[in-house]
This record gives C-alpha cells, sequence and structure tokens, in this order.
C-alpha cells in the first residue's frame, strides 16, 4: 500500500503486539515506540516517544484479558496521543471486552458495554474500528464512527479452500438460539444447510435437553459461534451431536476468549477443529493441536489504509 509513513502512526500496549506488528506489516509500517509500564501500586504509565503532532494515530488494543488493564492502557494511550495533538485518534479494538453486558437483564445491573463506550469517547477517540461485536447494537452507545468489521468471511474461506466438497457434506450449526442469525450468514457463505440447537433446562440443577433443529446425521457439522469462553456451551454441543450421528464436528469462532478450563474441555471433547482469529492472542497453555489461528491482520491494514484516505470500507473484500 502506498501510504506515507509520517502522516500515520500505528501503536500498540501490552493487549495484543503482534497483531499490531502484523497490521503495520501489512501497510509496510513500523509499529510506533510506546513505553508503557507499571507503578508499584500498580497504577499504569503510558509515553507516546514518537512524534505524532497532526497525524492520523491508530491504537490496536483488544481489552481482552486482563480486560481491565487493557481497557486502562487504551484509555491513558488514547490521552497520551490527544494531548500530543495527534490529528485524529483511532482506536483499533479487535476484541471489545464488556461487550456481553448490553443490556439490563436483572434489576439494578450495570451496561458496563455502554460505560466503556463512553470511556473511550470520553478518553478522546475520534473513531473506533472493532471486529464481531457481541451484540452489533454496541455501534450506537458511541458518539464517534464505528467501523464494524466481520471475521466471518476468514473462517468461511479457510473452510472453503480446505474442503473440495463441502457443499454436499458439511452443515453449519447454532450452538444455540442466540447465535442464528450469524450462523445462517455463515451457512450461505458456505453454500451448506443450517442446523440450530435449542437447549433447555427444565428446572434448576437438571442437566440440559438439547433439542437439534435440522438434517446432520452422517454430515460433517461446523459449530459457529462470535467467542467462546468457558467452551462450556460449545462442547457439550459438540459431544451431542457427535453422538446423534454426526460424521465430525468442527468448530469456529473470531474471538478465542478461553478462559477457565476451556481448552481441556476442547481437548476431551469431540471437537476435531477448532479454527479462531488473533483479535485475542493465544498464551502458549492454549495452543493446543485441535486450535488453529488465523490471522484478521490484512483486513484490519485494509480498513486502516481506507480510513486513512478516506475511502468507503464497504469496498474492502473480507476474504
Amino acid at each position: 500500500m502506498d501510504i506515507g509513513s509520517g502522516s500515520i502512526k500505528i501503536f500498540t500496549c501490552n493487549g495484543n503486539r503482534a497483531l499490531a506488528e502484523r497490521i503495520a506489516d501489512n501497510l509496510g509500517l513500523k509499529v510506533g515506540e510506546c513505553v508503557v509500564t507499571k507503578f508499584s501500586d500498580g497504577e499504569i504509565s503510558v509515553r507516546i516517544v514518537d512524534t505524532v503532532r497532526g497525524a492520523d494515530v491508530f491504537i490496536v488494543q483488544p481489552t481482552c484479558f486482563p480486560v481491565n488493564d487493557n481497557l486502562m492502557e487504551l484509555l491513558i494511550t488514547i490521552d497520551a496521543a490527544k494531548r500530543a495533538s495527534a490529528g485524529r485518534i483511532n482506536a483499533v479494538v479487535p476484541y471489545y471486552g464488556y461487550a456481553r453486558q448490553d443490556r439490563k437483564a436483572k434489576p439494578r445491573e450495570a451496561i458496563s458495554a455502554k460505560l466503556v463506550a463512553d470511556l473511550i469517547t470520553s478518553a478522546g477517540a475520534d473513531r473506533v474500528i472493532t471486529m464481531d461485536l457481541h451484540s452489533a447494537q454496541i455501534q450506537g452507545f458511541f458518539n464517534i464512527p464505528v467501523d464494524h468489521l466481520s471475521g466471518m468471511h476468514i473462517i468461511a474461506n479457510y473452510y472453503l479452500n480446505k474442503y473440495e466438497n463441502i457443499s454436499e457434506d458439511f452443515v453449519a450449526m447454532s450452538p444455540d438460539l442466540g447465535s442464528v442469525a450469524r450462523t445462517r450468514r455463515f451457512a450461505e457463505l458456505l453454500n451448506i444447510p443450517l442446523a440450530i440447537i435449542d437447549k433447555r433446562r427444565p428446572k434448576p440443577n437438571v442437566s440440559e435437553i438439547m433439542n437439534i433443529i435440522g438434517e446432520f446425521k452422517d454430515k460433517n457439522v461446523i459449530l459457529f459461534d462470535d467467542m467462546i469462553d468457558t467452551a462450556g456451551t460449545i462442547t457439550n454441543a459438540a459431544n451431542a451431536v457427535k453422538e446423534r450421528g454426526a460424521k465430525n464436528v468442527y468448530a469456529c469462532c473470531t474471538h478465542p476468549v478461553l478462559s477457565g478450563a476451556a481448552t481441556e474441555r476442547i481437548s476431551s471433547s469431540a471437537i476435531s477443529e477448532l479454527v479462531v482469529l488473533d483479535t485475542i492472542p493465544l498464551s502458549a497453555e492454549r495452543k493446543i493441536g485441535k486450535i488453529r489461528q488465523l490471522s484478521t491482520a490484512k483486513l484490519f491494514a485494509d480498513a486502516v489504509y481506507r480510513i486513512h484516505e478516506g475511502l468507503p470500507l464497504s469496498k474492502i473484500r473480507e476474504m
């Protein structure tokens, strides 16, 4: 990409430096120098070393584990860029933490996704670039532009390139009712049928009863979701589908949160392969044989380039 190195600056903190470097490489740039340290009491300090006056600044920082540290690093870096007279500050948040707290599910609960949006805006961000929000309506929590990218095409392309007869042998399956809309779009990209798992718990402390809507016996099943956290839902679904006649069970998601005993559950489950994106880095203990991680760097780099050049993002080929 033909882009002036002086007019655009890419920075990152500790959330996902590897992704930031891959994005910068795709743009023919280097990640700018930004020193992030902690005081003895846990306070975070950020100092941007490079000059950013008048520059188009992109700060790449997912708010994954440790969520609060990464969020504060993002906010403080935005503030540092603002006080250094950056021309425009773009927060590139591949994974938006607190996204599941997007409404009041119970009385007297906070809507934390809205609070985080307010914090990012108040810190001084002019724009947010993110991927596969847990709830699309979170875009409306911001009073600044939000570019909401989809990693679905990256995953779909992986399966299309790997399996020749995918339209004949595969079924896309939603692990719960909340993921039906996104799984339907995924199935359309692959030109394969859709199946849905309907989970019911008849009473407290009684095992779930699973009803599966759709034909999948003697087929390869791909379970699709936006994120996998503890992996309880996805592994229970995989085991149930395998027991009921699926040939092989695969799973995929954009955000590999993989907290707690997630990797152990995946290892011992019926899942043959789990495909994830690099919006969240995988620690060494989570890099198990069943997990395949694909890069989002080119897609984010294309978005950064188009935003910088004032071009429409609708023209990005998310493939």
